[in-house]
């Protein structure tokens, strides 16, 4: 296994620990998370604050790895989310795309239905 794939195998299980700044530490200082479904967060810090935001009414999760292939300095990632709230959850299938550097994520490009996890998430 590459030393890419084995990295985003590590940032997948680690959000299971719902720690925004762990999770944040993977991506290079200049790294991206495109979250198709609501744009571009540029950079760590920003990242890092999306992720806390994203994952404020999260109790639990645990991502699934259905298949992962990583080629060179990219890594596909097929996966089903599996995430709890204080009222109900959802599984979401996702895939990711990893553009990684010197150990790194750069870039990370997530494709999920949004429709599927929204209308999942507990209406306040």
């Amino acid at each position: 296994m590459s030393d890419n794939a084995q990295i985003i195998r590590n940032f997948i299980e680690a959000w299971s620990r719902l720690d925004p700044a762990e999770l944040a530490s993977y991506f290079c200082e200049d790294g991206c998370y495109y979250n198709m479904s609501s744009g571009l967060v540029a950079g760590r810090e920003n990242v890092q604050q999306f992720i806390a935001g994203f994952t404020a009414n999260w109790t639990a999760t645990n991502w699934d790895i259905i298949y992962l292939v990583a080629e060179g300095d990219v890594v596909f990632c097929e996966r089903l989310d599996r995430t709890k709230f204080a009222a109900g959850g959802v599984n979401l299938p996702c895939l990711g795309v990893f553009e990684m550097s010197a150990g790194k994520i750069k870039e990370w490009r997530d494709y999920f239905d949004l429709n599927t996890f929204m209308s999942a998430v507990p209406k306040a």
